[in-house]
């Protein structure tokens, strides 16, 4: 219940609608709590006297009462949605904002399925609650709290009734809500996995229809299916008992009114319609309870996603940047590894870098070479410090980057990634993702550095093209082109290339390396313009001109050097040039 207290916050800006919502309704309750008095009235008074004027006049009343009521809950209606909506709107805003705040290392804790549902179903569950909280149970307690004292009014006798028959709705709603709530814990869980998987599925559409594992991926969704809807299924199941539960409640209070005050009219000691009026009221108190109920259901589910949702608002990003104080940076791009060792769990254990220590001085190209799962990924990424180093410390012109706001640090550092995700949106607006005040010139220029220009002027409306999610109207080497041409135009001190040429031919990769190194020779402003160069690759063959070659084994640098001395002096080195190029006379490469 305390996650959803600290939600109502998001109800402050929509406060007049919050007040008037309920307002209405209790203008709404207090017309229909009239009714059965109105009722009574005709045939107490009308009906048995033969007063056709009374019954009339009580008649136009009940008509003048209906319209009011129906006035307040449509405008209580109209304010709640309102009031609700804004809620929700608000509330999945700030989520959304929290995610971008939040660090690589509480994006891979939150699983992308889980993320999405929390955004979307678990805020839809506490937004419908808010207007349900708005509207029914205003109505409800009130209807309740009214029509016991409008029966008491009625026949204080019959009202004792309400003493054996409001204990028994109460221990029905307490025993349904503590079986209930933990199940719709888990069915909010289970739909983490259903999502998990769909979005998997749909990601990786291509790789599932490739390897013909479409049969195991529907096998795979209907487990997480077929087990979301059992634990809905068992949840449905506690519930079940309530409405058949209050119905006989209902039924007895009426079947017990009406005995023991067909009893009194018998002796003269009710009236009729004094008897009418309590029945309704006494039907009227026990549905209400009902509304309550099931109210309660719907709470106790919310309750579920309010919690799922206040932990994301409560999470702390992993790391945290100060601001930096030491005038305005202009960083170089000297690159520093001192003694840096990392792990993702941050303890120490099981380190997947292990004593790092090399330098790329302002303008230099450095390579990193490796098997799959030697690290180079993850060395990359302490850079711009998606993750912190464990021990040791990373430098950018001599600079802590620990030291340096996030702001400083990212638009120093361009990174190309060999999985290149682009967005929905023209082929213009992706590459300008990081400037988005660069100028056409620019993304021209850029686009031809990564050679990507050609191709893009063969679509019918050229830069302007519409790209579709994730770009799947590109090929793999195309969205890698626009990925590095993207990652050209800020202008970094150091670019960062992780493997971003493994889609394309060889002699593209080949045309975008001497692009780059015209613009590292040119007083240019563009973005790679003497910029220092990480260059993280699978094939030998795009290390061969780098001053500075990295070899990683096992989170270890195994040697660094150029590529005459590594073919000379490390075997690991030597096994992977021989095993791409063969082992004829080296004729490329630095001395």
């Amino acid at each position: 219940m305390k996650d959803s207290l600290k939600l109502a916050k998001y109800l402050k800006p929509y406060w007049l609608s919050a007040i008037l919502a309920p307002l209405l309704m209790m203008l709404e309750v207090g017309m229909d709590l009239m009714q059965p008095r109105m009722i009574q009235r005709i045939v107490d008074e009308g009906i048995v006297r033969l007063d056709m004027a009374v019954v009339t006049q009580t008649g136009v009343l009940m008509i003048v009462f209906a319209v009011v009521g129906a006035v307040g809950g449509v405008g209580c209606t109209i304010f709640a949605m309102l009031a609700s909506q804004g809620f929700g709107t608000d509330l999945r805003g700030d989520l959304f904002r929290k995610v971008q705040t939040l660090s690589f290392g509480n994006l891979d804790e939150l699983e992308t399925g889980q993320t999405i549902t929390r955004l979307t179903n678990d805020v839809i569950q506490v937004q419908e609650i808010v207007a349900m909280l708005l509207r029914i149970m205003v109505r409800a307690p009130l209807m309740m709290v009214g029509s016991l004292v409008m029966a008491i009014l009625t026949s204080p006798r019959l009202a004792l009734m309400f003493l054996a028959l409001i204990p028994l709705v109460a221990i029905v709603l307490v025993w349904v809500f503590r079986k209930a709530y933990p199940m719709f814990s888990e069915v909010q869980g289970r739909l983490d996995d259903v999502n998990t998987v769909m979005q998997e599925n749909l990601a990786g559409v291509r790789v599932v229809k490739a390897f013909v594992r479409a049969a195991h991926e529907i096998d795979r969704f209907g487990r997480a299916n077929n087990a979301l809807m059992d634990h809905t299924v068992r949840a449905a199941r506690a519930v079940a008992v309530t409405f058949p539960s209050m119905m006989l409640i209902v039924n007895l209070g009426i079947a017990g009114a009406i005995w023991f005050g067909g009893i009194q009219v018998t002796v003269g000691d009710l009236q009729t319609g004094q008897l009418i009026a309590f029945v309704n009221y006494l039907t009227r108190a026990l549905m209400s309870l009902l509304f309550v109920s099931m109210l309660m259901m719907r709470l106790a589910r919310a309750q579920a996603s309010a919690i799922r949702i206040q932990e994301v608002l409560d999470s702390v990003p992993k790391l945290q940047f100060q601001p930096w104080t030491g005038g305005e940076f202009v960083p170089q791009g000297k690159i520093a590894f001192e003694d840096v060792s990392f792990s993702y769990n941050h303890d120490g254990h099981d380190p997947v870098l292990k004593n790092i220590t090399f330098s790329a001085e302002p303008g230099q190209t450095v390579a990193v070479l490796g098997a799959t799962g030697a690290g180079k990924s993850s060395l990359i990424h302490l850079i711009p410090r998606f993750y912190d180093v464990t021990h040791g410390r990373i430098t950018l012109d001599g600079v802590d980057v620990r030291r340096l706001d996030e702001a400083a640090l990212r638009r120093s550092v361009g990174i190309a990634m060999q999985d290149a995700i682009l967005f929905s949106g023209t082929i213009r607006d992706n590459i300008r993702f990081g400037r988005p005040e660069a100028g056409d010139e620019e993304v021209i220029a850029a686009a031809q550095a990564a050679q990507a220009h050609e191709f893009i002027m063969d679509f019918p409306d050229g830069y302007d093209t519409e790209l579709g999610q994730r770009g799947v109207n590109l090929s793999g080497g195309q969205k890698q082109r626009i990925a590095i041409a993207r990652a050209l135009i800020t202008r970094p001190a150091v670019l960062i290339l992780d493997d971003s040429t493994s889609s394309v031919d060889v002699e593209t990769e080949s045309r975008i390396e001497d692009a780059l190194e015209r613009l590292m020779e040119a007083d240019d402003s563009l973005a790679a313009s003497r910029s220092t160069r990480i260059v993280v690759a699978q094939r030998i063959s795009t290390v061969l001109n780098a001053e500075k070659i990295i070899v990683l084994d096992d989170g270890m640098v195994a040697a660094q050097g150029t590529h005459r001395r590594l073919l000379e002096s490390s075997p690991i080195y030597r096994e992977i040039y021989q095993s791409q190029l063969g082992d004829g006379e080296v004729v490329h490469g630095s001395s």
